[in-house]
Parts: C-alpha cells; sequence; structure tokens
C-alpha cells in the first residue's frame, strides 16, 4: 500500500474498476500483519505480562517468530535468540533488526537438527497449536530447559483473514470460536501451569485504502464483478480514522497466556 494519500477520510472511488483484483503475492496477508502488529499495542500490552510470568527468559527459541516484535522484546542482550521462520518475508524483516536472531528457515515440523535447545519456547499465534497441539506441545518440550509459552487467540470472533472482525459475519463465513477454547480439549490433562488473557487493540495502518479492500475481496474469492467489492470499500472506509500516516483500521483482541513450567 504505497499510495500517499493527504490527512483526510478517504474519498468513495468513482469507477469499479479502483475495486477489480489486484496482483498480489501469498505472503501480502503475512507482510500486512507483521506492519499491523508494528502500528498495534500487541507487543506494550502482552510484554509486560510474560516479563512478570517469565522473569528469567534466558536462550530465546522463538518458534513462527513473524517479524520478531515479541521475541525482540523479550530476548536478554548477550543471551541466545532463535526464530524458526518460514516465511522469506519474515525472514527479511528478522535479518533487518539491529540485533536480529538466528534464523532457521523452516516450518517447525521441517526443522529438525537446525534448532538448538533454549531456556524459554515462545510460540505465538501459531497454526501448531490447532493442527495437532499435542504434537506440538511435545516439539516444544524437546527443545525447552526451562519453561514453553504458548499465546494463542482467545476473543470470540474471527482470526484468519487481516481485519476480518472488521466485517459481518456472513461476509468472513469465519469459524469465531475463540482459538484457546479449541486448543485445550486438544490438551487433554496436559494444562499449562498458568493461563492468562491479555486484550490488546490491532490495528492497521494504510495509504490506500481502495486497494486494501480489494486484496479483502480477493481473499474472500469474491469475483472481479462482484458488487460487495464496493460495500466492502464503503464498510471500511465508515471504520477508518484518518491518522498523518494513514488510515488507522482497528479491532479488538485477546491473547491467552500458556505456560509450561518444566
Amino acid at each position: 500500500m504505497t499510495m500517499n494519500r493527504p490527512f483526510s477520510a478517504p474519498p468513495i472511488p468513482e469507477s469499479a474498476a479502483a475495486f477489480a483484483p489486484f496482483p498480489a503475492s501469498p505472503e501480502t496477508g503475512l507482510a500486512l500483519y507483521a506492519g499491523a502488529i508494528d502500528a498495534s499495542d500487541y507487543v506494550p500490552r502482552v510484554a509486560p505480562v510474560l516479563r512478570r510470568l517469565a522473569p528469567h527468559v534466558g536462550d530465546l527459541l522463538d518458534v513462527g517468530a513473524g517479524g520478531g516484535q515479541l521475541g525482540g522484546a523479550l530476548r536478554v542482550p548477550g543471551r541466545g535468540w532463535m526464530a524458526v521462520e518460514p516465511s522469506r518475508v519474515m525472514q527479511a524483516r528478522l535479518a533487518m533488526l539491529p540485533a536480529p536472531p538466528v534464523i532457521v528457515p523452516a516450518r517447525w515440523e521441517e526443522a529438525g537438527d537446525r534448532v538448538a535447545p533454549a531456556d524459554t519456547v515462545l510460540a505465538a499465534t501459531m497454526p501448531g497449536y490447532f493442527g495437532d497441539a499435542a504434537a506440538f506441545l511435545a516439539w516444544c518440550r524437546r527443545y525447552a530447559r526451562r519453561r514453553v509459552i504458548w499465546l494463542t487467540p482467545a476473543q470470540h470472533g474471527p482470526r484468519g483473514l487481516v481485519l476480518a472482525a472488521c466485517l459481518p459475519r456472513e461476509w468472513h463465513r469465519e469459524d469465531e470460536t475463540p482459538g484457546i477454547d479449541l486448543v485445550l480439549p486438544q490438551l487433554g490433562d496436559d494444562r499449562p501451569d498458568h493461563l492468562e488473557t491479555v486484550d490488546w487493540t490491532f490495528s492497521l495502518v494504510t495509504t490506500d485504502l481502495p486497494q486494501l479492500a480489494s486484496w479483502m475481496a480477493d481473499r474472500l474469492g469474491w469475483s472481479a464483478g462482484d458488487s460487495r467489492r464496493a460495500d466492502i470499500f464503503e464498510h471500511l472506509a465508515a471504520q477508518a480514522i484518518a491518522t498523518p500516516e494513514g488510515m488507522r483500521l482497528s479491532c479488538s483482541r485477546r491473547s491467552a497466556v500458556l505456560i509450561w513450567n518444566l
């Protein structure tokens, strides 16, 4: 989203072509999500809770590290920080950090002997615990010396498409069951030693709202001629708040912090 706009509410495009599909790489959603985490209060709200609950992080293994925002806030200077991250977009972001982690460019299932044990294993918003939580927890324990920390979505609402919570349910059609309610039953009696929730606000700032609306319509599977393409722009524009950086869209989030002490 690179086109600059003045500090004002977005005008409604006159041409339906403004809502036509545009080419987007498979990782566009990841890049948008990472930028939104930068603009959100996720790290300022979540990191202090983790520091309170796990004050001695030591060496950190960051699984599904994303852009490294949370791991970077928790890492201890002079101690190890290893990031398991399969996305090339996220790997590039991690490599550009002032003190980057050691990057393992793989999915957790494929990382194998490239992963080194650490005092703390962190997995924030990982698909691994939705697919097979017990297997993923066993993998995390294999590399943790002191503790395993997971952060899972806990809000009632969609958790897939970026900004799906800003859309009507009949548009996004996602399962709105809190993620934590899907994870815990998979673990049986292997419950965490500590579970706590943290509320925060997911915010995305864009300088091209029509393009963002078009990308979301693409992800929803709407055809180029679907009349809802104009509707989604108007729906987002009604919620957007003008800032000097662009138009800000926000939705409430809740994360569950799960900690297993070893």
